[in-house]
């Protein structure tokens, strides 16, 4: 009965909040499990502790001073009252209007507290969805939060990193699914039909707010690669659409780049945690990469977990699918389809690392990481 499973778990997650100290990594596991958070209330309680923000001591709320002779503010702007398709329809005007201003100001705050992070369009997707979640005040602090950490490799000066995230697409996608690897390859389609779900978290593409918020409990609960997870597990659902589309860029990135709405969210957020413990980042690198990379969000995300306390949700994630595995020997194929001795390899190392064997490689792969790939999709 869903009203009873909802009770259980609004339940689960009080306690975990209740407890001293709270569990985290309960706060984790309810986050990334079927539902999510179920509600925004419980977001404006979780979220903190999923990025380790002190809501006793949030920053003061920022001044018009500061679009004073800012350089992004007019950017800013731009972006902003283009985003009204961001906001609750049937919102009146004015409120809409002061949330708009609102967001303005969060963002033109975190660039001046921040400077060296750069603003880039699609941020304010991101930190809209917080505002209307959690209000200004602790957005303020949750996306800056964010912005230093999961978001930084988007907030550089180049999009150097942001294509080397984006790079890890295709090497997924043929861990499972060899040809419609070889279909992409051939199509010459790259992955830049996807730019605005990584950056935006989903935010500019979905028009359900539900959804979004959805996928936000489970990417603020996660590793920060898993958007790009997430991105291919989309791509896979696709799988007969994409092999049925005629064979050349055009037609394969106009499929690609429309969303649709009516996906099985929790199916895909399932099957991309499956994905990530399967074949976890740092397997994938050790296949693609040229040289090791030091400036990424992934490469300091031990730091991050250091500063927060049994925050661990690739250990969640191995959970979850060693039960899974134990109760249904099918997952192997239906994660993997073998059609080479070299994929059938690599699915029975993906499973040994699911299992555990390989946990180490795991934990670590937030500290593995490869910024340049063989397959380049920017010229």
């Amino acid at each position: 009965d869903f009203d009873s499973k909802k009770k259980r778990k609004v339940a689960e997650i009080y306690q975990a909040l209740n407890s001293d100290p709270i569990d985290v990594a309960a706060l984790r596991r309810m986050a990334i499990s079927e539902g999510g958070l179920l509600t925004d209330e419980i977001r404006c309680k979780v979220w903190p502790k999923l990025l380790s923000v002190n809501t006793d001591d949030l920053p003061p709320l920022p001044g018009k001073e500061l679009r004073e002779d800012n350089k992004d503010y007019q950017q800013v702007l731009l972006d902003v009252r283009r985003s009204l398709r961001r906001f609750p329809p049937g919102m009146p005007d004015d409120q809409r209007e002061g949330l708009q201003e609102e967001l303005i100001d969060i963002i033109l705050h975190i660039l001046q507290r921040n400077p060296q992070l750069h603003y880039y369009q699609g941020y304010h997707d991101i930190v809209v969805t917080f505002l209307l979640v959690v209000g200004d005040r602790l957005a303020t602090a949750l996306v800056e939060k964010l912005s230093t950490h999961h978001l930084r490799d988007f907030m550089d000066p180049t999009m150097d990193n942001t294509k080397h995230i984006l790079n890890y697409l295709m090497p997924i996608i043929d861990q499972v699914n060899p040809e419609v690897h070889d279909f992409m390859q051939s199509a010459e389609v790259g992955t830049i039909f996807a730019l605005s779900w990584l950056i935006t978290w989903f935010g500019h593409v979905l028009s359900d707010f539900r959804h979004v918020v959805r996928l936000y409990d489970f990417f603020l609960a996660c590793h920060p690669l898993m958007p790009i997870y997430f991105a291919a597990v989309i791509v896979l659902y696709r799988e007969q659409e994409v092999l049925d589309c005629e064979c050349d860029m055009a037609s394969v990135h106009h499929l690609l780049s429309q969303i649709p709405q009516d996906l099985p969210y929790e199916t895909l957020i399932s099957r991309a945690g499956d994905l990530f413990v399967q074949f976890p980042p740092s397997e994938l690198a050790r296949e693609a990469a040229q040289q090791q990379a030091e400036r990424t969000a992934a490469s300091t995300f031990k730091d991050f977990e250091l500063a927060s306390v049994q925050q661990r949700p690739d250990t969640v994630l191995r959970q979850r699918f060693r039960e899974r595995l134990r109760g249904e020997e099918r997952t192997k194929s239906i994660l993997t389809k073998p059609r080479t001795n070299r994929f059938v390899k690599l699915a029975v190392m993906g499973l040994t690392v699911a299992l555990g064997a390989a946990a180490l490689a795991v934990v670590k792969s937030a500290l593995e990481w490869a910024p340049k790939f063989e397959l380049q999709i920017f010229p």
